[in-house]
C-alpha cells in the first residue's frame, strides 16, 4: 500500500461515482464531495446496488460488503477533504470552474495532498496553474465505466515533480488499476481516438446510414469492443460529449472533434442519455453499469 490512505473525490456524477467505488473497493477511506445533494443520494444508492451485485456475482466476499460501504462517505462539506492524501477532481470540463475548485482546495487541504484531475481534454498544466501547487498536480484519466475499466491514463504537467508523479502512479497500482503514461496533450491516448470516432458514429445516425443498434452491433461484432459507440455515448451523456468536443476542438482545430448538430438537438430535447432515461436508446432505470 502506498503512503496514500485517505482519498477525496470531487463530483458524484458518473465518473466521480465510479472512481469512488474503485477507491473504496481497494481499501481506501474515500470521501466524495458534491454540492448537489441529489447526486450524493444517488451515489449512496448506486454504490450499494453495485457492491451487492458484486457479491451476488461472486466478485466480492460478502464479509467485505459492509466495511467497503462504510469506507465510502458522501459529503457536501469541502472541509472533509482537508486531510485527504490525494483529491481527484471529476467535474465538468470548464477550466475556470476547475481553477476555482482547486484554489479553494488549496486553502483547505494539507500541504502534502496531491491534486489530480480526471480530465483528458483540458491541459493538466493549465489546470495545475490555478491550483497553487502545480508541482503536486497530476492527470489521472479513468475510463468509463471506471468501476469496471482498468485503464488509467497518467499525465504529468510541465511543473509536476517526479516525486508526486511517482506517488500518484503507485497509488493507481494500489487501486488495482492499470496505468499508462501519456504526455499532457488533448485527448491523451484514448479520447484522441474516441471523440472523433464517436462523432463519426453520431454523423452516421444523422445521415440515416444506419440505426444506433446496428452501428453498435457492427462495432462489437467486427472489432470486438465490449460496448458500441452509441451505448457508450448514452453512458457519457450528450451534455458531456458536447463539452468534450468543444474543449478538444478549441485546442486542436480538428474538424472531426466538432460537436455534431444532432448532439445539440438531443440536449435541447432532454435526451441526454442514460442519466435522463433516453438518448440513442431508452432506459427504465438509472442503475450504474455493472449494478
Amino acid at each position: 500500500m502506498s503512503s496514500i490512505k485517505k482519498v477525496g473525490v470531487v463530483g458524484s456524477g458518473t465518473m466521480g461515482s465510479g472512481i469512488a467505488i474503485v477507491a473504496a473497493r481497494a481499501g481506501f477511506e474515500t470521501y466524495v464531495y458534491d454540492t448537489n445533494s441529489k447526486n450524493l443520494e444517488n451515489l449512496s444508492k448506486q454504490s450499494k446496488d453495485f457492491f451487492e451485485k458484486s457479491v451476488a456475482r461472486g466478485k466480492m466476499q460478502v464479509e467485505n460488503l459492509k466495511p467497503t460501504l462504510q469506507r465510502l462517505k458522501a459529503t457536501s462539506n469541502m472541509a472533509d477533504l482537508a486531510d485527504c492524501d490525494v483529491v481527484i477532481e471529476a467535474i465538468f470540463e470548464d477550466l475556470q470552474v476547475k481553477h476555482d475548485l482547486f484554489s479553494k482546495l488549496n486553502t483547505i487541504c494539507k500541504q502534502e495532498t496531491i491534486f489530480a484531475s480526471n480530465t483528458s481534454t483540458i491541459s493538466i498544466t493549465e489546470i495545475a496553474g490555478g491550483s497553487g501547487r502545480d508541482d503536486r498536480f497530476v492527470g489521472m484519466h479513468f475510463c468509463l465505466p471506471a468501476q469496471l475499466m482498468k485503464l488509467v491514463e497518467m499525465s504529468p504537467g510541465l511543473n509536476t515533480s517526479a516525486e508526486s508523479f511517482s506517488a500518484a502512479w503507485k497509488f493507481c497500482i494500489d487501486l488495482g488499476q492499470s496505468p499508462v503514461k501519456t504526455q499532457d496533450t488533448p485527448g491523451f491516448i484514448l479520447n484522441y481516438f474516441l471523440i472523433p470516432f464517436n462523432n463519426n458514429a453520431i454523423r452516421m445516425v444523422e445521415a440515416g446510414i444506419a440505426a444506433p443498434e446496428d452501428i453498435d452491433k457492427a462495432i462489437k461484432t467486427a472489432l470486438g469492443y465490449a460496448m458500441g459507440p452509441m451505448q457508450l455515448l448514452d453512458l457519457v451523456g450528450m451534455d458531456t460529449q458536447r463539452l468534450l468536443c468543444n474543449a478538444m476542438q478549441n485546442l486542436t482545430n480538428e474538424p472531426d472533434a466538432a460537436c455534431p448538430p444532432l448532439v445539440r438537438r438531443m440536449i435541447a430535447a432532454g435526451h441526454l442519455g442514460k442519466k435522463s432515461g433516453r438518448g440513442f436508446f431508452t432506459y427504465k432505470d438509472s442503475k450504474m453499469f455493472g449494478a
